[in-house]
């Protein structure tokens, strides 16, 4: 889920879905009612994604997955999801994702459909994707968002190949997020930025943000209309292999009793 505050006529919006902020089709679908809000009122200057406790973001929660019976609700359920990352990755304004903890999978797909990412500076936080681990690949979007977001084949080919889950430092230096900052700094530096970028005359952002993806996305819709990335898509997410590890992750991850 997500709770939205607007500070400075900047939205704040913020995971809060148990303890690994989790992302649902509820989830998604919200960010795409803020990012509408955002685009249609000239009032907002932008969007601050951000999380609550010691997780960014998990990625998409492993009980829905899991829930996962047949390929018709597989393929409804990734083709409204990848119209609505679409969404996000084009708001028209400045988005800024500001990590406050571990970020992974979805977490980490939804950071580098943002604009610009900020990471709390904490020794333990982690910040990666796995999924090469656990037999998942990346969903057309998904992938486009990533390989744009990383700036290059071997960035690209670094984060996904290995799935090694690294710190803050790491993540600096692979140039996987912009900044560290200090907690306390964390919300104001990305406001600032959104500021910096939006708050100028005739808002010259707009347009040159739509030049700079407008090759990605179309070449992300081209390939969401023409390749077979459904069949494949649901026969990997309803592999008895697939359900076996999610399962397994997901009683790591439960509370001992």
């Amino acid at each position: 889920m997500l709770k939205k505050e607007v500070q400075d006529n900047i939205v704040i919006a913020r995971l809060t879905d148990g303890k690994t902020n989790a992302v649902t089709m509820d989830t998604l679908r919200q960010l795409k009612e803020i990012v509408a809000e955002v685009n249609e009122d000239d009032r907002l200057k932008g969007i601050v994604l951000t999380g609550e406790g010691r997780f960014f973001s998990s990625g998409f929660s492993l009980p829905m997955f899991l829930g996962f019976e047949t390929s018709e609700e597989v393929i409804s359920f990734f083709g409204e999801e990848e119209e609505i990352l679409l969404d996000f990755f084009t708001c028209k304004k400045p988005v800024v994702c500001a990590m406050n903890g571990h970020s992974a999978a979805m977490g980490l797909i939804l950071a580098m459909a943002s604009d610009y990412r900020i990471v709390k500076n904490h020794p333990k936080i982690k910040i990666g994707m796995s999924e090469i681990k656990i037999g998942l690949g990346l969903s057309i979007a998904q992938s486009g968002v990533m390989r744009f977001g990383l700036d290059s084949d071997k960035k690209y080919r670094d984060v996904m190949y290995f799935g090694e889950m690294v710190d803050v430092t790491k993540a600096l230096n692979m140039e996987i997020v912009d900044e560290v900052v200090e907690q306390e700094n964390l919300i104001p530096r990305a406001k600032q930025i959104i500021s910096l970028w939006i708050d100028t005359p005739n808002r010259p952002f707009i347009q040159i943000k739509h030049a700079l993806k407008a090759d990605r996305v179309g070449q992300i819709k081209k390939a969401l209309k023409e390749e077979n990335w459904q069949e494949t898509l649901a026969k990997t997410l309803l592999s008895k292999d697939v359900k076996a590890t999610l399962e397994f992750v997901q009683a790591t991850m439960e509370p001992k009793k």
